[in-house]
């Protein structure tokens, strides 16, 4: 098991940039093979997959979001973050930043957190 924890402000006003940062525990981000993605689920709906950062730092974004998204890494620090822009309170969601352990499953969660677009 691989502790995840998401962190960044749980308000953001509209139009502006949000900025998420992940912080991983017991393994390199840069392990073979392990992939770290970033899933928000706003209120009342499903899951919906943001996008990847893998070991070797090759990104991918949901087609919808893509104009909007980037995901780097701070492999000194263990980190990955997520930049979404131009925010609206349809952004409005829980953000979770999950391990892919390389069998195409997601194996480790963070606990999640709200993150709310208001003015």
């Amino acid at each position: 098991q691989v502790p995840l924890q998401e962190s960044g402000p749980g308000l953001v006003k509209p139009s502006q940039s949000l900025s998420l940062t992940c912080t991983v525990s017991g393994a390199s981000i840069a392990t073979n093979y392990y992939s770290w993605h970033w899933i928000r689920q706003p209120p009342g709906k499903g899951l919906e997959w943001m996008g990847v950062i893998d070991y070797n730092g090759a990104t991918a974004y949901s087609p919808s979001l893509k104009s909007r998204t980037s995901i780097w890494r701070d492999t000194a620090r263990n980190q990955f973050t997520l930049q979404l822009s131009s925010v609206t309170p349809e952004d409005t969601a829980v953000y979770y930043c999950v391990r892919e352990g390389g069998g195409g499953e997601y194996d480790d969660w963070g606990q999640g957190t709200q993150v709310t677009v208001s003015s």
